[in-house]
């Protein structure tokens, strides 16, 4: 059920703004707040929101109708640089069977092996593996190749510039297996990268490979049933000879924005609270100093003399370096999970307790299920986790994709019995 009301921290994550925006537009007059009377929070009603493109994608969400979609048939899924099966398990629960899933770190394949005895696991390079087999075989093809930088001189920016490159081995895959539907993501800096001249590096190679790129969109975990502010890009491309007068429809949101309780408490998200599970440690200066730092909070929120010690000359630098020495908040979601949470710049602090998050508290942010299990040292496990895209994104990208290859099906089928029934309607000549 969608809320009437709503605080001032999920309205910045809604509109996707700072507070500090908020309290600037509330100065302003462009969007006010009022105080509730009894607990004297500033609140926004649903109706002050509705101008607002986001919100009304929240508002007129087709979550409860997509999260219906079923495959039509099985679809084949190979999946590439795999991690610890963020994406994998979010397209096993829409639907898919995975036929192959690479991935080069040992720790994460021993990860996905543990918790998936069945699935076909290849540990190594990707450069040594040959697609040739699995050719006509593959619905789709989908993996997170990390970004490298291209050199552009003289070049034509197409398939053979990229050698070296672990996205010209995606891109091998793609063409040794000739998938219906192939799934790129990617961080959102991509768009960007190099002035943007990586990524029309990529599109010119996605068109010279055969498909057609559905225009790439960033998406923002907090609007998947995610408990944290991370952004994902994900270019989806469809095989020219199926592409026609097909469209992809991204998936719609949830009708709220999950928090850091909903991850760690028992409700929505999970039946249970979190269960107990090992994790860094603080030294013992930092945790008395973290202790000061109040739920949402980080370094600017500590005494001034506080503030000095721990950033010491990063003291007297610009820039809010808002992820230094940061608590979570019980309300809020998570801010994005790096690979280690103790780190000075990349602090993810309990709302409560003074200490790092631990594994399993990670996972939930994440939305891993319970029951998957890490393999590898803390470091390593911490590692997996942060790499991974957030289950439910995934589950929820899973489902749009289902929904394009079952329109994709339906549009073969069509096509097939219009060609048996065309001779019919031919009059016969006299």
């Amino acid at each position: 059920m969608i809320p009437d009301y709503y605080s001032v921290a999920q309205v910045a994550d809604i509109l996707s703004v700072s507070k500090e925006t908020l309290k600037r537009w509330d100065m302003s007059g462009k969007l006010l707040s009022f105080i509730h009377p009894e607990n004297k929070c500033r609140l926004y009603h649903r109706s002050q929101l509705e101008d607002f493109e986001e919100a009304k994608r929240l508002f007129n969400s087709s979550w409860d109708e997509e999260f219906l979609s079923k495959p039509m048939r099985d679809f084949k899924l190979i999946e590439l640089f795999a991690g610890a099966g963020g994406l994998a398990i979010g397209m096993e629960k829409a639907g898919f069977t995975s036929i192959l899933l690479n991935e080069i770190d040992k720790d994460a394949c021993k990860t996905l092996q543990y918790n998936r005895p069945k699935w076909n696991v290849i540990e190594g390079d990707i450069a040594n593996i040959s697609f040739y087999e699995h050719r006509g075989k593959v619905d789709l093809l989908s993996g997170g190749f990390p970004c490298q930088a291209f050199s552009y001189a003289g070049k034509k920016l197409g398939f053979d510039d990229i050698r070296g490159t672990l996205f010209f081995e995606f891109v091998r895959a793609v063409k040794e297996t000739e998938p219906k539907v192939f799934v790129a993501e990617n961080v959102r800096g991509l768009l960007k990268h190099d002035n943007g001249k990586t990524l029309e590096a990529i599109i010119h190679i996605i068109n010279e490979l055969g498909y057609v790129l559905v225009e790439p969109k960033v998406l923002k975990a907090v609007f998947y049933q995610v408990p944290q502010k991370r952004e994902r890009l994900f270019l989806v491309c469809i095989r020219k000879d199926l592409a026609k007068n097909i469209t992809f429809q991204w998936p719609s949101p949830y009708t709220r924005i999950m928090t850091v309780k909903d991850a760690l408490k028992a409700g929505e998200l999970y039946p249970d609270d979190v269960p107990f599970s090992e994790g860094q440690k603080y030294p013992k200066r930092k945790s008395e100093i973290m202790a000061y730092v109040p739920p949402g909070g980080y370094w600017r929120d500590l005494p001034e003399e506080l503030q000095r010690e721990y950033m010491k000359k990063s003291y007297f630098l610009g820039g809010g370096k808002t992820g230094i020495a940061r608590r979570l908040a019980w309300d809020e979601p998570s801010l994005t999970l790096t690979c280690a949470p103790a780190q000075k710049q990349t602090e993810r602090c309990h709302p409560e307790e003074t200490r790092p998050l631990t594994i399993r508290e990670y996972a939930r942010i994440q939305t891993f299920p319970d029951t998957w299990l890490f393999s590898g040292s803390l470091l390593s496990q911490y590692k997996q986790i942060g790499n991974a895209v957030p289950i439910n994104l995934s589950y929820a990208v899973g489902r749009a994709l289902v929904r394009l290859l079952n329109d994709i099906e339906m549009s073969h089928i069509y096509s097939a019995e219009t060609e048996i029934l065309t001779p019919d309607l031919i009059p016969l000549s006299v």
